[in-house]
């Protein structure tokens, strides 16, 4: 299949590793092999690159000066957004969502990366959180009267041009299992990864379809409910099937919203104890906010799929700014 038209900065490291360990597959109760996205690269880690090589590339061939986006205060997204803008000699505007913007939180974890790289960083609440496209589009247009050229990138990265990166990804698999890695060439029976905001989904959902990586995509919510997702999820691949060549075919797309813990970025005792074992037994890092609920939801399915390829989305400064939470 031909490489999408359509230009990609080169900023992650790939193909990264298909991983598996006997102890993992006792503690999840099947076969998994995890697919490495959290050593993408460095400080900017984590599966958020795959979008952004897509959405950069758009921002330098639009010349543009800074780049705007937004997150929760403990973002990925925002850290990996802004640690490349600032390779690429872009600056970088955010809009974080805390409760209390006057009493912002402390500077840890993903927070204190952004700082590092001295992004302006704009805390609202989350009813402004919820107006953010309006509230960004607005701050955009004051760039541009002050003579800058922004770039808007969504929440997640997740629009059309942002699943492309995992529709790669997916050929990327394809690859590694025609090589005879992870099984290969026989595919997985499902992909399976933390869903929370949507383009991760809709790549894989698009791109294991189209390289026979998998009938079936397990989105693990961690935020919001099944039919929010699969509203937002079908949207993203309407926007990202026309950029792609030939027509498009969609791997089954199953949302589970089980498993989301007390709050977004909050992880229930169980979840917390199971991050601890799949660490202790296997060496596995997981974050707390997105791979190891999701990895939890995984084990804890009472009907699930054999053999899974999970996406470690990264995630490991988040884990770093729960310490406290993880120390007993």
């Amino acid at each position: 299949m031909a490489a999408s038209p359509l230009r990609r900065l080169t900023l992650a490291h790939l193909p990264t590793p298909l991983w598996h360990h006997p102890a993992l597959d006792d503690q999840v109760g099947t076969e998994v092999w995890v697919k490495r996205d959290d050593m993408t690269g460095g400080a900017e880690a984590g599966n958020k690159i795959r979008k952004l090589e897509f959405l950069l590339a758009c921002a330098t061939e639009e010349q543009a000066t800074v780049v705007l986006t937004c997150g929760a205060a403990q973002s990925n997204h925002a850290r990996a957004t802004v640690l490349l803008a600032a390779g690429l000699g872009l600056r970088s505007v955010l809009f974080l969502r805390t409760a209390d913007p006057l009493a912002p939180p402390q500077w840890v974890g993903n927070l204190l990366l952004d700082r590092l790289v001295a992004a302006e960083i704009r805390f609202v609440t989350p009813e402004q959180y919820g107006q953010r496209d309006r509230i960004m589009a607005e701050a955009a247009a004051e760039l541009r009267r002050a003579g800058e050229r922004p770039y808007l990138i969504p929440e997640g990265g997740s629009n059309g041009r942002g699943a492309l990166g995992y529709v790669e990804a997916m050929r990327e698999v394809r690859s590694q299992l025609d090589s005879g890695l992870a099984g290969g060439p026989r595919p997985f029976d499902a992909v399976v990864h933390a869903c929370g905001s949507g383009g991760t989904a809709a790549g894989c959902v698009l791109g294991a379809a189209r390289y026979g990586v998998a009938p079936t995509v397990w989105s693990i919510a961690v935020c919001e409910s099944r039919s929010v997702f699969e509203t937002v999820i079908g949207r993203i691949v309407s926007e990202a099937a026309p950029l792609l060549e030939g027509d498009p075919h969609l791997s089954d797309l199953r949302v589970v919203d089980d498993y989301r813990g007390p709050a977004y970025g909050v992880a229930s005792d169980a979840q917390r104890d199971f991050i601890a074992t799949v660490a202790r037994r296997s060496g596995l890092i997981l974050d707390p906010v997105y791979s190891g609920k999701a990895l939890y939801g995984l084990a804890e399915l009472a009907s699930k799929p054999r053999r899974v390829l999970f996406l470690h989305t990264g995630g490991l400064p988040g884990l770093l700014a729960q310490a406290e939470t993880f120390a007993p």
